[in-house]
């Protein structure tokens, strides 16, 4: 299947989305190509929690008044808002927990659920070249499991060579009957494509968990929990258009003990958790397979005008910068290098021209990239004439 090129029907659809973002209309002069790292607010969100906060700001489950327990009624909501986001059909099996995004959630299932689940000599496979945040916790998880006498193997997920997806043919010959746990990543955040978790559980067979890392694409694709046949989906929310400091976790309590956060229950982020109801309402009033029509073939025509442009590298699958090509397509991140010109200094070059990027080596795993880039990451308020004049730019430094 080829990339889908720029609908012209979807233009007047997405010219009245890039509308209700204040930051974005009020600077026209810049082009914000950073979502990947945190996505901006509509008008929608940030009413959300203007209205939370001077309407009815209090607590949650620790009051009897008016206030508190619409706060409470809110959190609830908001718990069967997000299942039902994610297509989960049966939310009455599983559970949704707030968390501060999604390195605090992969983290909380480290360490209060995965020590509980392993036995010595169980292996866990971890993918050394995906962000930090999926691989640092599940190894702290082997340190204190090895303190408490329990001793468990750290199998490196295998990546096909030159295209940073997962090898799922090594995976299926490494992982074994004490293949417990696995972690994984839906969209790559350095390369861009859907790493195809799908085969992830073939590959490991029916009874391993899957921990699905979804940062980059909740709040930026279609995620249905029915048919990826995974544990755990992990999220940000700041990256799905809601507040900093807001995420969840997902878990579908079948495999292993039913997923609880350790510890006492503080104070839950009342305002981040308005703003993510809100944020997921504006996602699914706009269509969120409209969004990734839209920013896909934008990435497919960066790709495909970067392809021409002898000094630059693209990371990730060389196959797919075409807009003709066959293979599966980037989502809505490129990340590129000049082959003469330092990432950092490109990134402030670009910001003259006014890109903002990111630019360094994006918080890959030991096993990733050991040179730093330029990302460019996108989402429905970014337009084709961005990316054209990004091109024209790029294309003045050869």
């Amino acid at each position: 299947m080829t990339a889908p090129a720029i609908r012209e029907d979807l233009r007047p659809w997405q010219q009245a989305l890039r509308a209700q973002f204040p930051i974005v209309t009020g600077h026209p002069e810049l082009a914000y190509l950073d979502s990947a790292a945190t996505a901006q607010k509509p008008q929608a969100v940030l009413d959300a929690v203007q209205t939370y906060l001077t309407t009815g700001n209090a607590n949650a489950a620790r009051g009897t008044y008016p206030w508190a327990n619409r706060t409470t009624e809110l959190v609830e909501r908001t718990r069967e808002r997000v299942a039902r986001f994610l297509g989960d059909r049966q939310p009455e099996r599983s559970a949704v927990h707030f968390t501060s995004g999604t390195t605090e959630g992969l983290r909380t299932i480290a360490r209060d659920w995965l020590p509980g689940f392993l036995r010595e000599g169980d292996e866990i496979v971890v993918p050394d070249a995906d962000h930090q945040a999926n691989i640092a916790p599940w190894r702290e998880a082997q340190r204190l499991l090895a303190r408490e006498g329990t001793h468990i193997r750290v199998v490196p997920m295998p990546y096909q060579s030159g295209s940073g997806d997962y090898d799922h043919r090594a995976l299926a010959e490494r992982a074994g009957p004490r293949t417990r746990f696995v972690a994984t990543t839906h969209v790559h955040h350095v390369y861009g494509g859907d790493m195809n978790v799908q085969r992830i559980r073939r590959a490991v067979g029916p009874d391993a968990v899957i921990c699905l890392d979804a940062a980059q694409s909740v709040g930026h694709l279609p995620v249905s929990v029915a048919e990826l046949d995974v544990d755990f989906v992990v999220f940000s929310g700041h990256k799905a258009l809601a507040l900093p400091g807001s995420g969840a976790v997902w878990a579908r309590q079948e495999r292993g003990p039913a997923f609880t956060p350790g510890g006492w229950s503080g104070t839950p982020n009342t305002v981040g958790i308005a703003s993510l109801e809100a944020a997921l309402d504006w996602l699914d009033a706009a269509g969120l397979e409209r969004v990734a029509h839209w920013t896909v073939a934008l990435a497919a025509r960066l790709t495909e005008g970067l392809r021409h442009l002898d000094a630059y590298e693209i990371l990730g699958c060389p196959l797919s910068l075409a807009a003709d090509s066959t293979v599966q397509r980037r989502q809505g991140i490129v990340t590129l290098r000049h082959r003469a010109i330092d990432s950092g200094d490109l990134g402030f070059i670009l910001f003259s021209h006014g890109f903002m990027v990111r630019s360094d080596n994006h918080c890959q795993g030991d096993a990733g990239e050991k040179t730093g880039s330029v990302r460019v990451s996108l989402h429905v308020y970014n337009t084709v004439e961005e990316i054209d004049r990004l091109l024209s730019v790029l294309a003045s430094l050869q």
